[in-house]
């Protein structure tokens, strides 16, 4: 059997950049088994699996405001994840780039529900997540503080990661991972963030790093879900509603953030850089 694959760079507009993300459509969804094999052989931070919903049709195209809906699901190359971002992102832009005429997509997730999806007039896809704030904590466990060279000033918690704050860019720039002892987390991953500074990150509201060696692998690039917590938190710190983030990963990207009440609004570009068939 072959199937398309497009590996896509999200949250950038520059290939090599941002987060990379396979999507693969199918009629009807493939084993587990299998999918879990094909991102484990992609060794993508996700793979995004999109099955269209049988009701709807995408045989009128001449609508200009057509709405399609797909299942998705997202395997990361260890797990399948609830929720992905990136892939999400990586996902809308195949199917704006296969279907010009389409106006929103609308993708169904079983653990966060209906993600829906526009792209605007400047060329970014903006995406309507649920807010998953985060609480702060004063029990910090052992291990998150173990796992970490530098020690947090605050932390908070959601149901995906611990949010570690720190004072300076140079914090989250250098801390060093243990990912043995972040592995003990699971199934909670780790991010590390600041308010931005004036200089390498000035026009920026926050920095921030995402480690998942318990669901993903050791850093990841440029994660769109948690900016879901990441953005109201820095919302209420900084008294502003719209923020423009940054992912302070070795490749990096840019997201912009708009927090709507129980929503958050993430935004941000994509680019192609692969486009194939593979056998399985």
């Amino acid at each position: 059997m072959q199937l398309e694959i497009n590996v896509i760079d999200a949250f950038t507009d520059i290939v090599f950049k941002g987060n990379s993300a396979a999507v693969i459509i199918t009629d009807s969804w493939l084993s587990n088994d299998l999918m879990q094999s094909i991102a484990m052989e992609n060794n993508l931070s996700e793979t995004a699996f999109l099955v269209a919903n049988k009701s709807d049709s995408l045989d009128n195209k001449d609508q200009s405001d057509k709405i399609a809906t797909y299942h998705i699901r997202w395997f990361s190359p260890l797990t399948e994840i609830d929720f992905c971002g990136h892939a999400t992102l990586a996902s809308a832009f195949v199917l704006f780039k296969k279907n010009p005429n389409l106006a929103t997509i609308k993708f169904l997730a079983k653990a966060v529900g209906i993600l829906s999806v526009v792209q605007m007039d400047d060329g970014k896809i903006q995406m309507d997540f649920p807010n998953t704030k985060p609480e702060k904590i004063e029990d910090i466990p052992d291990s998150l503080l173990a796992g970490l060279s530098i020690a947090p000033v605050e932390v908070y918690r959601n149901s995906q990661a611990y949010f570690v704050v720190y004072h300076s860019a140079s914090d989250v720039l250098s801390v060093v991972r243990n990912n043995e002892m972040l592995k003990q987390l699971a199934p909670l991953d780790v991010v590390v963030t600041c308010q931005s500074e004036l200089g390498e990150y000035d026009g920026y509201d926050f920095i921030s790093r995402y480690f998942w060696p318990a669901n993903g692998g050791d850093e990841d690039p440029v994660t769109g879900s948690i900016h879901t917590g990441l953005a109201p938190l820095w919302a209420e710190r900084l008294s502003k509603n719209e923020l423009v983030a940054y992912q302070a990963s070795s490749r990096g990207g840019v997201l912009n953030c708009v927090v709507a009440g129980d929503r958050v609004l993430i935004s941000g570009n994509a680019i192609q850089y692969l486009t194939g068939f593979i056998t399985v």
